[in-house]
């Protein structure tokens, strides 16, 4: 089995060897999941604000990490969207995230309220380390599914990122002073941010990504089409693994035990759901 480099956190753009792109190794329906999750990672800054306001009296420390991890983030999403624009010379990511974000906005981004929508600041990060598990078993499962050398190296940079910002969300969770929440409303609050994962935002960005401005009135956004479409595209990289690994994250935040019985169902049932997706 070969090893995966380990990627140390702070790269920048000029450590990625871009000059080792191999246009013959592009898989046509990995570019159309690469261009849609390059508009997700590049929309970070509106997930910064929004967190800085939940997080707004919590000191200089945790909100220097809040922009951190957004700057970061932001960086997978031009990362992914070079790559993008090298194996498909038509594709503009100023242009796609332009169009994205004008028809994306989820409600608490604008809120000027503080506050979190989970209820409180330790459902806010049980939530966050839902994401920041998904993100870290999709990028791992993108680069061991790429022949094309450059896209495995972004994707093996970001997985990495991606599984420190678990661990920073889930250190911020345990040290809120908050009363704890009961192993069932932890629960729920996952299995929510998990369902949101059929909104807009995966669908839109499919579309905004691959589908050209010119061909808009031709070809209409419809969610339900293009959230199956996106989960075709993305869902067939994963292998059983990345999906035991997520889900063993998610069920150590709940406070579960990782490698139990519950991890072992809820693994078995959602590579039965992401099976159905693909197909």
């Amino acid at each position: 089995m070969t090893v995966a480099p380990v990627y140390k956190q702070g790269w920048t753009m000029d450590d990625v060897h871009w000059s080792l792109f191999d246009p013959s190794l592009v898989e046509p329906s990995l570019l159309a999941a690469v261009k849609a999750a390059a508009l997700v990672e590049y929309n970070a800054p509106d997930y910064v604000a929004y967190l800085k306001r939940v997080f707004s009296d919590a000191g200089p420390e945790t909100q220097a990490s809040i922009e951190q991890w957004g700057r970061e983030e932001a960086r997978h999403g031009h990362a992914l969207g070079r790559w993008a624009e090298l194996a498909d010379p038509k594709f503009n990511l100023e242009d796609a995230f332009t169009r994205f974000r004008k028809g994306y906005t989820p409600a608490h981004f604008d809120a000027s309220e503080e506050g979190s929508i989970r209820g409180s600041r330790r459902g806010e990060m049980i939530a966050r380390c839902v994401v920041e598990a998904g993100t870290s078993s999709y990028y791992s499962a993108i680069r061991d599914a790429s022949e094309e050398p450059v896209l495995k190296e972004i994707a093996g940079r970001i997985a990495a990122d991606e599984y420190r910002h678990y661990k920073l969300f889930y250190d911020t969770l345990n040290a809120q002073d908050e009363p704890d929440l009961s192993f069932w409303k932890k629960l729920w609050i996952a299995l929510g941010r998990v369902r949101e994962s059929d909104d807009d935002e995966l669908a839109f960005s499919y579309y905004c990504a691959n589908v050209s401005p010119e061909k808009e009135t031709i070809t209409p956004y419809k969610h339900k089409k293009y959230s199956r479409l996106a989960g075709q595209a993305s869902m067939t990289v994963y292998h059983r693994h990345h999906v035991q690994k997520l889900v063993q994250m998610v069920i150590k935040v709940v406070g579960a035990n990782p490698h139990g019985w519950l991890a072992e169902l809820a693994g078995a049932l959602l590579w039965r759901r992401l099976s159905a997706k693909s197909a």
